[in-house]
């Protein structure tokens, strides 16, 4: 039997288009110099798309469809100015007869706070906004890390927010008019998400005012990658600016050693309570404790198995990636007429992994999983390869058990339907 760990891969010559697209060199040169290290800055004439390389992802056109015809609603929008955030009740209330919910967005209360100078942010646009949902999730499944995608829509001569870092790496994709963004050095190398930049505001604030790192002007087309960490404040130039900020939500070391020391509560040492009447508050008193404890853990997580520290690292990155969108009605009615003819492929981006399970085969999704007999491995297997398969010409089964197969994966939203 044939078993795959990963099914994460991608048919063609490049495995990572979504992210090539946004760098000036090839990705071998950009995880061994740039990712979690540098800043870089890649200018329109350096990537694929050249000037107005990324107007496929987002338009000014677009951002007024979204504010006023989508109902969005708090927090998919927040509004700054001077780099204060402004209180919703400002820009929103009810939608009218049958849509009384009070926090969505007024596009006329909107129009007067951007004429005024404040600048507007639209959060989470890889769930609303269907270009957007496509390339986040190919990038995320690229970079192997979940990814968010904000916009951020400033009037001309204008800035954002003040002077700070983020807690996840981010790519900024400039797509309309021009701004000036100052960006320095970190005052603290890959923050974790709990050490936020409000925590040290002062730091900020003094390596803000030396010489930047970078201090350029980006044009629609120009694409800027910043490691978490890394300071920056951006200002509109001229004319009203756009750009794509697609956060990273990085998986990392200290991940690794949560996940380690998670484990360690196997051991019975670990687990064994302090003396009775400890004062806790007493490092002297506790002294012996940590060194008993620092030994036991050393111990307790060089016995921990890779594979354990791999499934739940699993268990907790993958459901923040969604695979492709599919459509639940048309899948449904595919699901029901499937034949031996009915040619499917795996779901873009989905995560997978098969696996042995006594008298079957399990298939590992993100938060869930499926118990498959054992003789469907090969066919399921030879799908997750990303390629087309007609139901009838599924290795190791026959064409009624192939079309059983299909419509069970396809109601479950792991196949699709091939086009053509």
């Amino acid at each position: 039997m044939t078993l795959v760990d990963d099914a994460e891969r991608r048919v063609g010559s490049d495995p990572h288009p979504a992210l090539q697209r946004v760098l000036p060199l090839d990705v071998d040169s950009f995880a061994e110099d740039y990712w979690g290290r540098q800043a870089l800055l890649a200018r329109a004439a350096s990537l694929p798309g050249g000037v107005g390389g990324f107007s496929d992802l987002l338009s000014l056109d677009a951002v007024d469809e979204l504010l006023s015809e989508r109902g969005l609603r708090t927090p998919f929008i927040r509004v700054a100015k001077d780099g204060q955030v402004i209180d919703p009740s400002r820009w929103t209330g009810s939608g009218g007869a049958g849509a009384e919910i009070a926090d969505q967005v007024r596009d006329d209360a909107l129009l007067g706070l951007f004429a005024d100078g404040a600048s507007i942010v639209l959060q989470g646009l890889h769930r609303n906004h269907p270009p957007l949902v496509a390339f986040a999730s190919a990038l995320a499944a690229e970079l192997g890390h979940p990814v968010q995608v904000n916009a951020y829509v400033t009037p001309p001569q204008s800035r954002g927010f003040d002077a700070h870092y983020d807690v996840h790496d981010v790519f900024v994709l400039q797509v309309a008019g021009e701004k000036r963004w100052r960006i320095s050095r970190p005052v603290l190398e890959s923050p974790l998400r709990s050490q936020v930049w409000t925590d040290r505001r002062a730091a900020v604030a003094e390596r803000a005012a030396e010489e930047p790192f970078l201090d350029e002007v980006l044009r629609p087309g120009d694409a800027l990658y910043l490691p978490r960490g890394w300071l920056h404040a951006a200002e509109a130039l001229g004319d009203v600016s756009a750009h794509i900020t697609v956060g990273i939500h990085t998986v990392t070391r200290y991940a690794v050693a949560e996940a380690l020391t998670a484990l360690a509560a196997r051991s019975p040492e670990l687990r064994r309570s302090l003396p009775l009447g400890v004062d806790v508050a007493d490092p002297a008193a506790v002294q012996e404790e940590v060194a008993a404890t620092l030994e036991a853990l050393a111990a307790a997580v060089r016995e921990v198995p890779a594979a354990d520290v791999a499934e739940r690292l699993r268990r907790s990155v993958w459901p923040k990636s969604r695979p492709a969108p599919i459509a639940p009605l048309a899948q449904a009615a595919a699901a029901r007429s499937a034949t031996g003819t009915t040619a499917v492929r795996l779901r873009d981006a989905l995560r997978a992994q098969l696996r042995p399970a006594g008298d079957s085969v399990q298939l590992v999704l993100p938060g869930r999983s499926l118990t498959l007999p054992a003789d469907t491995a090969a066919a399921v297997d030879a799908l997750l390869s990303g390629e087309t398969f007609l139901a009838a010409e599924l290795p190791g089964l026959d064409e009624a058990d192939g079309v059983v197969l299909v419509r069970r994966l396809l109601r479950e939203g792991v196949v699709v339907p091939a086009e053509g």
